[in-house]
């Protein structure tokens, strides 16, 4: 009997899982952004050092995922499995990173609703009593979302407005079993939805109704309204994603009010840095939340967060087919 499921797609931690760690890198752009001080390591440039901006993003998830680790307290032989993935395909940037963290390795492909669902997997495996331990991290990376989404930087193709800058950086947090901090109490599984957006220049109009309807049965299941939360934040569906986000929630009678915020919307100043309709890529609402969230969540500003961190699950050969693009859209509760 599945005693811990609520509802059609929710589940309720009896014991919930501890964030004991945590570990944010990200690139120059983010650092000129208004949470650079909530960020562990702003890098100087995109290169990391490396030939090529793929070695680059694996490099930045390493560290994210070292940092976690050192934060957390314990040996990195404690931990019973890593959760990652990122945007590249066959998710090199996580199986690679796996090759050198030598901890049983979970690949996962959300697209930017990695996070959320990695750390629903690792607080179920978690609360199931099949680990004490979990590391979970993702990345992105500008230069090479760009080559595989969209055109190789070098060819300097105009963006057009409703288009996300896809974040440098790399989040990476420690789950427990046991300990003090944030808790991860809830996690609502996500569907996929598609309202038949073919343009991968505007995929916060394609994701927008996978987080509506997370949102809408995660009140379902719960019976907590918007109000129950001091932040409901989505990631990322940057400014005209979350306009219609709003909209559709509105009309579905679950009004999110002030309580909303984007993290494709926080990351860059999108009045002076030129962003498009905001941020994206599967860092975006892992650096977010692992540093700026948190963070407001130890000075007392935040205690209960619900974040719905979405991903576009298309690929290069389904776009250049003339598929459409599914989005989805996965919920935990972080409670302090």
């Amino acid at each position: 009997m599945a005693s811990k499921k609520i509802g059609k797609a929710t589940v309720k931690f009896i014991n919930p899982p501890v964030i004991i760690g945590t570990g944010t890198v990200v690139g120059p752009m983010e650092g000129r952004g208004p949470l650079a001080e909530d960020f562990d390591v702003i890098l100087p440039d995109l290169t990391c050092g490396e030939k090529t901006a793929e070695r680059s993003e694996r490099k930045i998830l390493e560290q994210a995922a070292q940092i976690a680790i050192e934060r957390s307290g314990i040996a990195k032989s404690m931990i019973d499995y890593y959760i990652a993935g990122d945007l590249l395909n066959q998710i090199i940037s996580a199986s690679f990173s796996a090759r050198q963290l030598a901890i049983p390795f979970l690949g996962v492909y959300g697209a930017c609703s990695t996070c959320a669902m990695g750390t629903a997997l690792g607080g179920m495996i978690i609360d199931g009593g099949f680990a004490d331990y979990v590391l979970i991290a993702c990345s992105s990376h500008y230069q090479t979302a760009e080559r595989q989404f969209r055109y190789p930087i070098e060819l300097n193709v105009q963006h057009k407005p409703t288009s996300q800058y896809t974040v440098t950086g790399a989040g990476a947090l420690v789950l427990a079993s046991s300990g003090n901090g944030a808790r991860v109490t809830w996690a609502t599984t996500g569907k996929v939805i598609d309202l038949g957006i073919k343009d991968p220049y505007n995929l916060g109009a394609a994701m927008a109704p996978a987080a509506a309807d997370t949102l809408l049965r995660h009140v379902a299941d719960t019976g907590h309204g918007p109000d129950a939360y001091d932040l409901i934040l989505t990631g990322d569906l940057g400014r005209l994603g979350s306009e219609l986000f709003r909209e559709l929630t509105k009309d579905a009678g679950c009004d999110c009010g002030n309580n909303h915020n984007d993290c494709g919307l926080m990351i860059f100043d999108t009045k002076t840095q030129r962003v498009g309709a905001g941020a994206s890529g599967c860092a975006c609402p892992a650096v977010i939340t692992l540093g700026h969230v948190l963070r407001e969540m130890e000075r007392g500003k935040l205690k209960r967060v619900l974040l719905i961190a979405t991903g576009a699950l298309l690929s290069p050969l389904s776009s250049q087919q003339g598929e459409t693009i599914p989005g989805v859209g996965h919920a935990i509760v972080i409670e302090w």
